[in-house]
């Protein structure tokens, strides 16, 4: 998504996003002035891996904190080409965004709904989500059904915001597409891609009511060092993740995506490299022992 069509979009219906500016990576030698006081987010117009992440590595963003540490960033911004959205910061950690998530059929009545927030994320500041859990926050449902209804929206969509130390809710970002979220969403109650599924196929709908808060998913493997990172013990991290009611690719009752996609997966490519291993020392072996003309 291009964010700077987006931003005038937000821009055009008054949306509460944080001050922002779009900055084009030109020949200039010198970083233009921004509209806000440093320290400022910089985030990629159009986010390619190959071109952002030996920019941030994984973060999906970068903080400035200086006017010194901007113009030590330009240089390396032009290089690579990399137009940037360059927006206020808003302070505190990534336990600060919330979403509101919806799915709203075509005659634009809301099917279902619930609001989350994230836990952790890695890396800790912009980082790929690692545990988040559903919540019931009024605010966060008004907000996000507005917004919805300036944009008028259909479908499935997730809306993200983050919470200034204020109390005031600030937009992010709109993603109309199904997402990790709607696991915990569903185990709580609104299971929006059944909602979904049974308006495609002229189904009955599913029962829906207010989704159950607290309920909690995370990634095992990646929340861990996300944990750590946050001076966690790993003793306290497994009591927490003992209580955890939803996983990535980890269920009792629906063993084959971890056992098939995952440590079936891994050992697949072990053996593969073995084999590859094996062979090519066949080969060396051969090649010592070859009889040479004397």
């Amino acid at each position: 998504m291009d964010k700077s069509r987006f931003v005038e979009l937000a821009h055009r219906h008054a949306l509460p996003i944080p001050a922002t500016a779009v900055l084009r990576a030109t020949g200039e030698p010198r970083a233009p002035d921004l509209p806000s006081d440093y320290p400022v987010v910089i985030k990629p117009l159009t986010r390619r891996d190959a071109v952002w992440r030996p920019l941030a590595g994984l973060a999906k963003a970068l903080v400035v904190e200086s006017p010194s540490a901007m113009a030590e960033l330009w240089p390396r911004l032009v290089a690579a080409e990399q137009d940037v959205v360059v927006q206020e910061l808003i302070e505190d950690g990534e336990e600060r965004v919330e979403s509101y998530h919806a799915y709203v059929d075509d005659e634009g009545a809301f099917a279902g709904d619930f609001t989350g927030r994230k836990i952790r994320t890695l890396p800790t500041r912009f980082g790929q989500t690692t545990a988040l859990e559903i919540t019931d926050t009024s605010d966060v449902r008004e907000l996000g059904r507005r917004c919805i209804d300036a944009l008028a929206l259909r479908g499935v969509v997730k809306i993200d915001f983050k919470r200034a130390p204020s109390g005031r809710l600030f937009l992010l970002e709109v993603n109309p597409r199904f997402n990790l979220w709607h696991l915990p969403g569903a185990v709580a109650g609104v299971n929006l891609p059944a909602l979904v599924y049974a308006d495609l196929a002229g189904a009955p709908r599913p029962p829906t009511g207010r989704a159950r808060a607290g309920v909690r998913w995370s990634h095992p493997s990646r929340d861990l060092a996300a944990a750590r990172l946050t001076g966690m013990s790993t003793f306290r991290w497994l009591a927490w993740q003992a209580r955890c009611e939803t996983r990535h690719m980890v269920a009792a009752d629906d063993p084959m995506p971890f056992l098939r996609g995952f440590l079936w997966g891994r050992a697949n490519r072990r053996l593969r490299r073995y084999i590859s291993a094996s062979a090519l020392l066949k080969r060396v072996r051969r090649v010592k022992t070859w009889p040479t003309d004397s």
